[in-house]
């Protein structure tokens, strides 16, 4: 087992499945993984850490506060349970020495590089998070701090590829990955459709992800209307969004939250799976992963005008420049779906699985440990 990791994120492991669980998932056969979320806020006694393994080679640490305090207040905290977990919980002693500290959110950074006798440090920024709503004013500072000291940056889109590479002088682009196989289910006419889809007036519209601040909702409202009989089918939790803002038509169903096992049978229930993100800076650089899903899947697949969509994959996405353009194509690839589009999809899929990825991501890091980067600016 080579180096263990560290890694502190601001998504829960038993979220949405995206792109740390992609990753950490794959290098725990390699890695020892500690996965450090953000405190949880509960009337407990005093601050404690919940420590878990939720699959071989990782353990899930999350803190839990008695109340809300700021960053600055509370790294310190979580960070003397931390150590007082890793030199005495069964799951962690002994075990992370000399870690990789690998961030996802700058927040904390601070506090945490150079406490750990860490080999390296490793930023992979997947969003531009000081863009989303209900951002701390002072998150782009801190990632600043952390790009500053970090030996390798990592980032999920090529917008934002172009965007750090002006402050480090290691930086690689590794976008979005998809499990071929997990989402290939879909094509396969034993899976059956799940049945809160399968009961849907057919053509099911689709999408599966987050549902947040990114949606654009006067669209989905729109295509609800245009859809008719049809269905608007949203499977994903809400954040940062309240169900009173989500419109609401007889045939738009919000289907909640389902796990990432449970996709493949949703998503082989839509006729036309569905991209609808708002076009405001922060979609500006996201490179969502659920584009090569929905191709693995083998569906048709419309998009707005997102600029990592356009560029990585409009030879397989309908990409609508404006809300009229995307009803059209999405009720135009429920009628008439492009066979050659779609099998385009799939190749593209099945050369950009994240085992490919997280090989080539491991491959950098380690290069990182053996050799620290160089910052530019």
């Amino acid at each position: 087992m080579h180096l263990p990791i560290v890694a502190h994120c601001h998504l829960r492991w038993d979220f949405v499945w995206q792109r740390p669980q992609h990753i950490f998932s794959r290098l725990a056969a390699h890695h020892r993984i500690l996965f450090l979320e953000e405190p949880l806020h509960e009337p407990v006694d005093r601050p404690v850490l919940r420590i878990s393994e939720p699959q071989a080679g990782v353990v899930r640490v999350v803190p839990v506060l008695p109340k809300a305090l700021g960053v600055d207040e509370e790294a310190p905290i979580v960070l003397g349970l931390l150590r007082s977990a890793l030199a005495g919980h069964p799951l962690l002693a002994g075990q992370f020495e000399a870690p990789i500290q690998w961030f996802y959110s700058p927040m904390g950074a601070r506090h945490f590089i150079g406490q750990l006798e860490e080999s390296a440090v490793v930023y992979d920024c997947m969003d531009e998070l000081a863009n989303f709503r209900f951002a701390p004013p002072d998150i782009a500072q801190r990632e600043r701090f952390l790009i500053s000291r970090a030996d390798v940056v990592f980032t999920g889109g090529y917008k934002l590829y172009e965007s750090k590479s002006r402050y480090h002088g290691n930086v690689h682009f590794f976008g979005c990955g998809v499990d071929v196989e997990h989402f290939g289910q879909a094509r396969r006419a034993e899976l059956a459709v799940a049945p809160e889809v399968a009961r849907l007036p057919r053509p099911v519209l689709g999408y599966f992800g987050v549902i947040d601040e990114r949606l654009d909702y006067e669209l989905i409202a729109e295509l609800a209307d245009a859809v008719g009989q049809g269905s608007v089918a949203m499977v994903g939790p809400l954040a940062k969004v309240q169900a009173s803002e989500l419109p609401s038509r007889p045939n738009i169903h919000w289907l909640g939250q389902r796990s990432y096992a449970e996709l493949p049978a949703l998503v082989k229930g839509f006729d036309v799976c569905l991209m609808p993100f708002a076009m405001n800076d922060a979609t500006r650089y996201i490179n969502p992963t659920k584009t090569l899903e929905y191709m693995a899947a083998g569906k048709p697949i419309v998009s707005t005008a997102v600029p990592d969509v356009v560029r990585n994959f409009s030879q397989a996405v309908a990409v609508a420049e404006s809300h009229d353009a995307f009803v059209r194509a999405a009720l135009q690839a429920a009628q008439r779906p492009d066979e050659k589009t779609i099998a385009a999809g799939i190749s593209l899929a099945e050369a950009n699985t994240w085992d490919a990825i997280v090989r080539a991501m491991r491959s950098r890091m380690l290069e990182a440990v053996a050799q620290p980067a160089s910052v530019t600016a």
